[in-house]
């Protein structure tokens, strides 16, 4: 039983409202009462209007549906299908040019070109290690991933790999930073003469990327440098480690790397009930105080980890340059959608999950504020605000931290929204997106995962879809992709928010990323997701390739490339020749990983995991992969292309699979044999109920499963 506490007609779990009274409003300046008067006017005023904008989604999805079984056996008409999106209202019309109006934007959302990651706030050690991730070894990336073409091998240390991770970190040197008539493969010295980098008595071909150095200028400890807004430190240590075996004794090139991280409270993490809220909140508090700490055991160490400190160095003119040691934290709200049993309203219903995040991780930002050596050196918040379906939805988030700024005292528009291009009815109308919170909008971007989610739900009763990896050939993706980059610089994103590319998914697969994922910065975007800080590092060589600013200032001179009509191209299969075991292998390959993922997240509350693929490939999943792969199989059930029987048996046996690959967890609870556990009830749930689901989405039934177990 929930211990509550009433608080201005609001019924609130006690250690929620312990929480907030005890650790998250001191220091704020804001008044506890007041807080939870203007807390409950927030929930009550503002749930019918959020209540009615969820109707709003159910009733074009009806009409939708309508209009597919209609025309089931006619061939499908574009144009017309336009034409009645328009009608409905799910489609509106485009208004004149404008420009976004957001100010008071820190550099690295404005002009400064880099990763992004995205780290589930529930988890201190991971939230801490993304904020520093900022900075990160080149010579630890290379070295410890398949980044060479070959995986290290275990334990020790390789000579022969090191001097090869030296030698490819020369390579990007001389690319980025060439020496006049040299290459850094063959310096035996770095020095600061007469505030210029000199490198063996030769000046950089360009010196105006020399930003800083520690120590002394004849013989530096470190050498500041930058290029495309991203800075590179040389570390010297001429006694030690490779630098002994170095001839100039260079020892490190560390990369600024991750220069924004998305603190998540959504699909990466599983939080159901106040306890786990708390957890979440708690977290962001200590990264917003700057106090975080978490201790852990490490090799049989114990081991402490808190914030970085910002790095000083000495520029070239004497004076001193601070550059920031963290990465820009964003913090990523729940949608609309769900709600929360942490607060019940003054009618017994759960409160709006996404507008207890906005008045929360709100109040607790205002501890950044003004700080000094803190998140945002403008003084902003950045509230990433996911799954809004058109520009009702964003006008009401608007509204929501117009609301928020108001009852916390903070300056309007202290609060940064970042719109996430991720459901159809939002791609389809991005420009009256943006416009609807054009004074807020900091960040844009797409994912591929929900989108296609999305996709399949909105379009569940036009046909079969084509199989998984044939729906991210079609044209509608690379129309997608374009809009967006196109949309956002047409509203004047470029040098004042992010546009930004979504999740690199294999984790383990660096060498890959490093050839694939630089073109994310050649489409334009200014940022682009990574699953680790390794994977930043290695990231961050693709926005030293690129200039981002110049792709962008180029495309912002050719127009758009896609319009909404490439759009709307459902990537149905064009012909249904499959053969049976093409049939099973798909959905034995959706269930797999709905199943890898599910078991965790319900019995072990994880929401993002590494989960094996089919192949033995570690993929990372989260609600959006669950998402689509749970439609996908929903679609061929509803199409008859599999049937209720054959999804059972493929779930059975992908259970058994999963249960070998989670064998070595200790806390990992078997499905099989008797298949009759709450997760595994809860990953047939997605697909069977998948149908019924509101926009396919995976929330209603994880939760409520989770909540069971929790209860069990």
């Amino acid at each position: 039983m929930v211990e509550r506490v009433e608080r201005n007609g609001l019924q609130v779990a006690a250690e929620l409202s312990d929480f907030l009274e005890a650790h998250a409003l001191p220091g704020t300046g804001v008044d506890v009462a007041g807080f939870w008067q203007a807390f409950s006017d927030l929930l009550h005023d503002l749930a019918p209007q959020n209540a009615a904008l969820l109707a709003k989604r159910e009733d074009l999805q009806r009409q939708i549906d309508e209009w597919h079984i209609a025309r089931r056996e006619q061939p499908h008409d574009p144009d017309a299908y336009k034409a009645f999106l328009e009608e409905i209202g799910y489609l509106i019309p485009e208004g004149e040019d404008f420009r976004i109006e957001t100010s008071k934007i820190d550099p690295e959302i404005a002009t400064v070109a880099g990763p992004q990651l995205v780290v589930p706030i529930t988890n201190a050690r991971f939230a801490l290690n993304a904020a520093n991730a900022r900075w990160g070894s080149l010579y630890d990336a290379f070295y410890g991933t398949d980044a060479m073409g070959s995986v290290p091998a275990p334990g020790g240390y390789d000579r022969g790999r090191g001097a090869r991770v030296v030698a490819r970190a020369r390579v990007f040197l001389d690319d980025t930073f060439p020496i006049e008539g040299a290459s850094h493969a063959d310096v035996r010295r770095y020095y600061v003469d007469q505030g210029a980098l000199l490198v063996d008595d030769k000046p950089l071909a360009n010196p105006a990327q020399f930003a800083g150095y520690t120590g002394r200028a004849k013989a530096p400890d470190s050498v500041l440098l930058v290029n495309n807004g991203l800075h590179v430190e040389l570390v010297f240590d001429r006694a030690h480690a490779i630098g002994a075996r170095d001839q100039a004794g260079l020892a490190d090139v560390r990369m600024e790397s991750a220069v924004s991280a998305i603190m998540d409270c959504e699909d990466s993490v599983a939080c159901v009930d106040a306890e786990d809220k708390v957890l979440a909140y708690s977290n962001w508090l200590g990264l917003m105080k700057g106090d975080l700490e978490e201790t852990f055991e490490k090799n049989g160490a114990q081991m402490t980890r808190k914030l970085a400190d910002d790095k000083s160095f000495k520029a070239p003119d004497g004076s001193k340059v601070t550059i920031a040691g963290r990465a820009l934290m964003l913090v990523r709200n729940v949608g609309h959608l769900m709600t929360n049993p942490a607060i019940l309203l003054r009618d017994g219903a759960e409160a709006y999950e996404g507008l207890m995040d906005a008045m929360i991780t709100a109040l607790i930002a205002k501890h950044d504020l003004g700080r000094p050596g803190g998140n945002s050196v403008a003084g902003s918040v950045y509230v990433v605000k996911p799954k809004m379906h058109g520009p009702e939805e964003v006008a009401f988030s608007d509204e929501i931290f117009t609301r928020v700024e108001a009852a916390l005292g903070l300056e309007r528009y202290t609060v940064k929204l970042g719109i996430m291009d991720e459901e159809r009815r939002t791609s389809v109308n991005l420009k009256e997106c943006i416009r609807a919170a054009k004074h807020r909008v900091a960040f844009i971007n797409t994912g591929f995962l929900d989108r296609t989610g999305d996709e399949i739900h909105t379009s569940m009763e036009a046909g079969p879809f084509s199989r998984k990896d044939f729906i991210k050939r079609k044209s509608w993706i690379g129309a997608y992709e374009n809009q967006n980059v196109d949309i956002g610089l047409e509203c004047g994103l470029r040098g004042a928010a992010q546009i930004g590319k979504g999740m690199w998914a294999k984790p383990d697969a660096m060498a890959e990323m490093v050839e694939v994922k630089i073109e994310h910065p050649r489409a334009g975007a200014n940022c682009a997701w990574v699953p680790s800080p390794t994977a930043a590092t290695l990231h961050a060589l693709h926005y030293h390739k690129v200039n981002v600013a110049a792709v962008q200032e180029k495309l912002e001179q050719g127009g758009r490339r896609a319009y909404v009509t490439a759009l709307l191209d459902i990537p149905l299969a064009s012909y249904r020749r499959w053969t049976r075991d093409q049939v099973i292998r798909e959905v034995e390959n959706n269930a797999q990983g709905i199943l890898g993922y599910v078991v965790r997240w319900v019995d072990q509350g994880v929401g993002c995991s590494k989960v094996p693929d089919l192949s033995g490939v570690g993929l990372m999943e989260d609600r959006a992969t669950c998402r689509i792969s749970a439609q996908h199989i929903a679609n061929w059930l509803h199409h008859g292309v599999v049937t209720e029987a054959d999804v059972g048996e493929v779930f059975r046996r992908m259970a058994e699979v999963v249960d070998h690959q989670n064998a070595a967890d200790p806390a990992y609870r078997p499905m099989a044999p008797g298949f009759n556990g709450i997760a595994y009830a809860a990953a047939l749930d997605l697909v069977l109920k998948g149908r019924a689901q509101p926009s396919g989405y995976t929330e209603p039934v994880l939760h409520a499963r989770r909540l069971e177990w929790k209860a069990a």
